[in-house]
């Protein structure tokens, strides 16, 4: 075997794609995933499941016309035992842009970094809850993404899980704490209600629109609210539990250079506490 192929293959054996390969050690047998119930987790902003979502956003039409604008969002969502009572909820995006230009160009880099913390019982009732503090920090390497904004907000989450149904909702805001004179500067609220039905096997219909209202805009261009709907689908790859969802959603509100739709398509990695098989 090759080098490079013996390099590829070991990174997605870390990655966890791909099953170690066979050695005189049996692993501990473990309990297999229920799907159903892990989807649920999932779908839950402030669960007990570390994951890490790639969501690929395609945006065009409206003040974008023929042209898109790409945004891959990594968004690492890492649940930390603080005591007994009180769990940490550590939710970061990363956005990686793709903005058209003049002429046919492009502008490509890092967005501007968000980070979420979301305190939260560790034994919540029939409403699951979570709040924190929000940072934005002036990462963006792209031009038409640059702000110069360090930013500061909090956050709240409530989730609610009934039969087959999770529903909720996620907030934050944003205001701007050290500017450097970019723009958009940072002023933004964020609100993004969730209402989820999962009908077995790990299939779901979901409704998550992330509305946003940009405080410095100009009356008539702060608000953007998209509707559509998505699908989803949790599943064991290789032992690996993971959700692949496609989405779309068509702006029905938003500002006059703002993009009229978006296609969203998600792979999300799930790394659930270890179960031993009885």
């Amino acid at each position: 075997m090759t080098t490079p192929v013996r390099e590829v293959l070991g990174a997605l054996t870390m990655l966890g794609l791909l099953a170690p390969a066979a050695s005189g050690q049996t692993a501990p047998a473990s309990a297999p995933h229920d799907v159903t119930a892990l989807a649920k987790e999932t779908q839950n902003p402030v669960g007990n499941v570390i994951s890490v979502p790639f969501q690929f956003n395609f945006n065009n039409g409206g003040g974008l016309e023929d042209q898109t604008l790409f945004t891959l969002n990594v968004q690492p969502v890492i649940p930390f035992k603080l005591t007994d009572r009180w769990n940490l909820i550590s939710r970061t995006i990363i956005p990686i842009n793709s903005a058209p230009g003049p002429h046919g160009s492009r502008y490509s880099g890092v967005g501007d970094i968000n980070q979420q913390l979301f305190f939260t019982p560790a034994k919540p009732g029939a409403i699951i809850w979570g709040a924190g503090p929000v940072l934005s920090l002036p990462t963006s390497t792209a031009v038409p993404t640059t702000t110069g904004t360090w930013g500061a907000g909090v956050g709240a989450v409530v989730v609610k899980m009934t039969g087959p149904f999770v529903l909720g909702g996620l907030v934050t805001q944003v205001w701007p704490m050290v500017d450097a004179g970019g723009e958009p500067e940072v002023n933004l609220f964020t609100l993004q209600p969730f209402l989820n039905f999962n009908f077995g096997a790990g299939y779901a219909l979901g409704f998550a629109p992330v509305m946003t209202a940009n405080w410095d805009g100009e009356p008539g261009e702060r608000w953007t609210v998209p509707l559509g709907i998505g699908i989803s689908r949790t599943t064991v790859f290789n032992g690996r539990p993971i959700t692949l969802a496609a989405q779309y959603y068509h702006n029905i509100t938003r500002p006059d250079a703002g993009p009229g739709n978006q296609l969203r398509l998600v792979m999300t990695l799930l790394f659930p506490p270890a179960r031993r098989a009885r």
